[in-house]
This record gives C-alpha cells, structure tokens and sequence, in this order.
C-alpha cells in the first residue's frame, strides 16, 4: 500500500464532498465541511486551505472525518 503522502486543501475538499460532507463555511485559512450522522449527530471537519496540507494534519482530517485512510493515498 503506498505511503501517506501531503495533499492540497482542494483534493481533501474534494473527498469530503464525494463521502457526504458540505462545504459549510470559512473562518481565517480553515474551510469547515460538516456531515450528518445517523441519530441527529453531525461530524466537523477544518480544514487548513493550505497549497500542502502536512502528514500529521492529514492524519488528524481524516480521524475526525470517520473514513477509511485509503480514500487519502494516492
């Protein structure tokens, strides 16, 4: 399996939206995507809107998103 490699804020955006997450709004440099839960939870998701989103920070995006890291190798 290829290694996790830095993503643009675009191509994470982009994911997000194709697994049921909404562009919500903008605070600072951080895009805010939201999805639904079942039982009338939500799940937040900031993004840093960033050329080069870092492995650490990638890694975070993708524990609070709740998807499988495979989505995010390319």
């Amino acid at each position: 399996m290829p290694k996790l490699r830095p993503l643009s804020a675009t191509a994470v955006g982009r994911l997000l939206r194709n697994h049921g997450f909404a562009f919500m709004h903008q605070r600072g440099s951080h895009l805010i995507y939201r999805r639904q839960l079942p039982g009338g939870d939500s799940a937040t998701v900031p993004v840093p809107n960033r050329r080069e989103i870092p492995v650490g920070t990638l890694k975070s995006i993708i524990s609070l998103s709740g998807l499988d890291e495979a989505l995010f190798r390319k």
